[in-house]
């Protein structure tokens, strides 16, 4: 039986703490110093850190629907959105967040910047942190980018996503979501995650996540996509999606890219569709309660039908909501200084 290889750790634990990676990883900030100015991944986030952010982005959530926005809060924080992969909800949230908070942004993509002339990333970033950015979003399809460039650029960097590494912020607004749904928290809860584990960063981060909240998980999929090493993630494995799924308190599934078919991981779309799509049936195995997640976009019919997606248990659309409140609190978290300098 072949599994699909476990990615290299690309940043030593911890690394996904708000810390100056140039410091060792005990080490104070500097007298002055902001301790925030990146968000590398969840691996190592603490309990305490994990709810700050969540506490913050409810204040936030709540602003957004008394449209309380857009502040001042980030005027005069320059960011830029470079996203070197394809992406919609990330970019655009984090675009929203950023004029939300009030501060001056711009995006790009790779084929319409200098890396597709030619010019490595890390010069192409120099250049643009040279233009007085402060901040830079960062997708990547390279496992550890993120923090490469976090180690070389002043400007600060934050993740959103590194090829099969980490997506914190994608993290986050799943334990926000998550956070919604268990009003009495996290206490004695169990997730079940469903699909690719190996090539998912969203599995990643929210594994780390719940692990640091407490939240049991259990993790299940063809065992071409679950990787060998996966007891570093911190979870059981289940042998089939319905014993993953039974008693669970809700169920995160992952989405299939056609590729993996065509790398000859998966025998077909259907085939995965009927043996780890979760189903209104599946959905009946878990808790009363219990909430279906889903990080988009969905492939409807392969990992997850349409009654379960629209249904009463999904809150997909309340994760797209709770993104950009997301967004909004590590945006200001990472600023620091430089948004009460600029007031």
């Amino acid at each position: 039986m072949r599994h699909a290889q476990a990615p290299t750790r690309p940043a030593a634990p911890g690394a996904g703490i708000f810390y100056r990676p140039t410091d060792p990883p005990d080490a104070a900030p500097a007298p002055g110093a902001s301790a925030c100015r990146d968000l590398l991944g969840l691996e190592g986030m603490s309990r305490s850190e994990i709810l700050e952010i969540l506490d913050a982005a409810a204040a936030y959530r709540d602003r957004i629907r008394a449209h309380a926005l857009p502040t001042n809060e980030l005027r005069g924080v320059t960011v830029c959105n470079a996203f070197f992969e394809n992406s919609t909800r990330t970019r655009v949230s984090f675009e929203i967040a950023e004029q939300g908070l009030g501060a001056i942004h711009t995006s790009f993509q790779a084929g319409s910047s200098s890396v597709a002339k030619g010019e490595t990333l890390l010069d192409t970033l120099r250049v643009i942190a040279s233009m007085r950015v402060d901040l830079l979003v960062v997708r990547h399809a390279s496992p550890g980018a993120a923090a490469y460039l976090a180690r070389h650029l002043e400007a600060g960097v934050i993740n959103a996503g590194d090829g099969a590494h980490e997506h914190p912020t994608q993290g986050l607004l799943d334990l926000m979501t998550l956070r919604q749904a268990w009003r009495d928290g996290f206490a004695g809860r169990r997730v079940a995650i469903v699909g690719d584990i190996a090539h998912s960063r969203v599995a990643r981060s929210a594994a780390f996540g719940l692990h640091a909240l407490g939240v049991e998980v259990t993790f299940a999929g063809p065992a071409t996509l679950m990787p060998a090493g996966i007891e570093s993630l911190g979870g059981a494995v289940a042998a089939t999606v319905e014993e993953a799924m039974r008693g669970a308190d809700a169920v995160i599934t992952l989405r299939i890219q056609r590729e993996r078919m065509e790398a000859g991981l998966l025998p077909s779309l259907v085939e995965y569709a009927h043996e780890w799509g979760i189903t209104a049936r599946r959905v009946e195995l878990m808790k009363a309660g219990a909430v279906v997640l889903h990080p988009g976009p969905m492939n409807r019919g392969v990992e997850i039908t349409p009654e379960v997606a629209d249904g009463p248990r999904s809150v997909i659309l309340d994760q797209v909501e709770n993104g950009v409140a997301i967004r909004c609190a590590v945006l200001k978290r990472c600023a620091g200084d430089l948004a009460k300098a600029a007031t």
